[in-house]
């Protein structure tokens, strides 16, 4: 069975400040990673779900429904272009990522300082594609109105992001769900997820998503997380295998003009069987893999048996979990890291 090198942290985790989830994250991980993100702290506890409240702030932009919609103090009632308004009038607020990257990235500054954090670990901020905030929050004639400017408003945050924090000390992940979503037709939280293009949805999604990834500097690492949804952890659709996942990273693969660093995939916690991972075989060659195949539930020997079964195919990976952890439930979050730790091998010294 292959032994798996380091781990990847997906991106939230179950903490309420950021000093406490890098400081924990090195003292459990620190041989492990490569990478430290600050666990998607405060606001962003819910991934894209503070979103509405930010761009609800902007003129031209109205909540839809009467009341909030409340998720703890977030409203996550939908949005829509006010009527008469020409989308490409809309002036948007900071979105919130690059204010929240470069406050924690002063903290990880700080703890690398002090030793709590090793020298080469990077730190690590994860942006949602417009893909999920649109399809998630804006309906009918207003995602085409709205895409380009959106667009625009998170690649302006990228580029805070970059102007703040050395290239050096910076890795940038796009999470990606909503696409995988679309591309599986799912059922999704309440209603079918779709593309909103002309086109063939896949190659719309592949394209956007390329142009992301080339967005991020070359002297910055860049990374893909891939996802089938994480609400109440639950997934929107079940995978029959994975083979979506391979086609949709090969072709965003081949898109992008640049390399990826890192290239994280999924996987449910009861598939153990050859089945799901055989599409592995087929994947593109990529500096970094992580499996997503650590969960709390069945802890190290579930992580165990899926290893088993994935090392079968693919010669060489890391662990991470499915998904983020931060609505994990209370008190499992080290428990989930150790989880990480133990069936991992700490990377070699650089």
């Amino acid at each position: 069975m292959t032994q798996p090198k380091g781990a990847l942290l997906v991106g939230s985790v179950n903490y309420d400040d950021a000093e406490k989830t890098m400081r924990t994250a090195a003292a459990v991980l620190g041989s492990r990673l490569k990478r430290i993100p600050d666990g998607e702290v405060g606001r962003r506890f819910h991934w894209i779900m503070f979103q509405p409240d930010v761009l609800g702030q902007a003129e031209g932009i109205e909540r839809i429904g009467d009341e909030p919609v409340w998720l703890r103090d977030l409203d996550a009632r939908p949005l829509r272009i006010a009527d008469g308004v020409d989308g490409s009038s809309l002036r948007l607020p900071p979105l919130g990522y690059a204010d929240a990257a470069i406050e924690s990235y002063e903290i990880f500054r700080r703890l690398r300082t002090e030793g709590a954090i090793a020298d080469g670990i990077r730190f690590q901020v994860s942006l949602p594609t417009p893909v999920a905030v649109i399809g998630s929050f804006f309906f009918g004639d207003d995602r085409d109105a709205i895409e380009p400017v959106y667009t625009a408003a998170l690649l302006r945050d990228l580029d805070r992001i970059v102007a703040a924090i050395p290239a050096a000390d910076l890795a940038v992940q796009w999470d990606v769900a909503s696409e995988i979503g679309i591309i599986e037709r799912a059922a999704g939280y309440g209603r079918t997820m779709d593309a909103w293009w002309d086109g063939d949805p896949f190659d719309g999604l592949v394209s956007r998503l390329a142009a992301l990834v080339d967005a991020v500097p070359d002297a910055v690492e860049v990374g893909v997380h891939l996802c089938y949804g994480d609400a109440g952890e639950r997934h929107f659709i079940e995978p029959t295998d994975a083979a979506t996942l391979v086609r949709f990273a090969n072709a965003v693969i081949s898109a992008s003009a640049r390399e990826l660093t890192w290239l994280h995939l999924p996987v449910p916690i009861e598939r153990d069987d050859d089945a799901f991972y055989a599409p592995l075989g087929s994947l593109a060659p990529v500096a970094e893999l992580y499996l997503g195949l650590v969960h709390r539930e069945d802890g190290v020997e579930g992580a165990q048996r899926r290893i088993a079964a994935a090392s079968r195919v693919v010669p060489a990976f890391g662990v991470a979990t499915e998904c983020g952890i931060g609505r994990a439930p209370a008190g499992t979050t080290e428990g989930i890291l150790e989880t990480h730790a133990a069936v991992s091998s700490p990377l070699p010294a650089p």
